[in-house]
């Protein structure tokens, strides 16, 4: 963050997409010498194989992208190793962004060339995007290797990396930090606690609300309980409505910050310089995991870079970077067993307990459509 703020991390100042319909979508697409087009190809081998799909890529010259800090699961480690092994030059558009920032900008910059190529979002936004018949099914060559339950069966989007929800606490301006979210309710917090985000936008606050459910005898089917959550918190003065950013930590706003392992993992060995003394912890009481979805638009204007990128994502080198910043890959068991794991990146992850569980994809609606209907109303007033 900005230190950009986190990606799908929308932030209280977010600012709407201009819907310019400036740009005229580009002249013809990237294209074989027999026909094939990278805009339909499923698959690399669909377009002639892997060196065919960087020939053209590096045609084209560029891919738009939105909504990546570069301090986001070590996106700027990823976009620089991207641009450096390929040449193609990576146009990170609003990096504060939301997923549904994301999804905005494919819809009202359908058919221009200033349209978003790839997309990485929240998987419950993943799913509202295939559902809305935005995004382009595309197998990496690694695509066998992501877990089942993890990937759409048609391809149109599968997880790239994940973490669990946590809580980041500030020790020096914090006598005890809170280890749990039963900890949260607590008065000595009064002011403190913020979310990276609104849920009705951000993964990452989405998440949050999930986690607090499961905390206060929620579940999957029942996210209820994290509104409740949230609106005693705000009730009893605990709740800030600042959302969090690592500005807004440094400049003591945002004390306690509710949000995903890897970003508060990432921003502790941020922070170090500046003598924040950011904690990490995963609350025991309200474990929730999930992963973010990586996608192609249907109508991406560099439709060739858009499908390379995926492929650099997907392979040892890509999956080891979001390792390194603290993010479990989608291919980590696979990369386990092969021996191409980062085992010193994979030893500094935060410690869990237990085997994660996901909601489902009919979960994950209804639990949007109570966020969207409730949170408002949970922290009014």
């Amino acid at each position: 963050m900005t230190v950009s703020l986190p990606r799908t991390a929308a932030l209280g100042v977010l600012a709407t997409l201009a819907l310019s319909a400036c740009g005229a979508a580009p002249e013809s697409s990237s294209t074989t010498a027999d026909g094939k087009s990278a805009a339909t190809a499923t698959s690399a081998a669909d377009f002639g194989g892997l060196d065919a799909l960087v020939k053209a890529a590096k045609k084209e010259g560029k891919l738009n992208a939105i909504a990546l800090p570069r301090d986001w699961a070590n996106y700027g480690a990823l976009i620089d190793g991207f641009q450096k092994k390929y040449g193609i030059k990576i146009s990170v558009e609003n990096p504060d962004g939301s997923s549904q920032d994301e999804i905005n900008a494919v819809t009202s910059r359908k058919g221009q060339d200033r349209a978003p190529d790839v997309l990485d979002l929240g998987s419950s936004f993943a799913l509202s995007a295939a559902q809305q018949g935005l995004l382009a099914p595309y197998k990496v060559q690694s695509y066998a290797d992501i877990p089942e339950g993890q990937k759409d069966a048609q391809a149109r989007w599968y997880n790239d990396y994940g973490g669990y929800i946590s809580i980041g606490c500030d020790a020096k301006r914090v006598k005890t930090c809170p280890t749990t979210f039963a900890d949260l309710l607590k008065p000595q917090y009064k002011g403190q606690v913020a979310l990276n985000g609104n849920p009705t936008k951000s993964g990452s606050a989405f998440g949050g609300v999930y986690a607090a459910a499961l905390a206060s005898g929620g579940s999957f089917d029942d996210i209820q309980p994290g509104l409740d959550f949230f609106k005693k918190l705000k009730a009893n003065g605990n709740y800030t409505p600042v959302e969090s950013t690592p500005a807004t930590v440094e400049k003591g706003e945002t004390p306690i910050s509710i949000d995903w392992d890897y970003l508060n993992a990432g921003y502790a060995d941020e922070f170090k310089s500046k003598g924040v003394d950011w904690k990490v912890s995963v609350p025991s009481d309200g474990q929730f995991s999930q992963y973010y979805s990586q996608a192609v638009n249907k109508d991406a204007p560099h439709p060739a870079a858009a499908r390379l990128w995926q492929e650099y994502l997907y392979s040892t080198e890509g999956q080891n970077l979001w390792l390194k910043g603290y993010a479990r890959p989608a291919l980590m068991t696979a990369m386990e067993k092969a021996g191409t794991l980062d085992k010193a990146a994979a030893a500094k992850l935060p410690e869990v307990s237990g085997t994660p569980k996901f909601p489902t994809e009919a979960q994950q609606d209804k639990a949007k459509t109570v966020i969207a209907e409730g949170w408002a109303k949970a922290i009014s007033g």
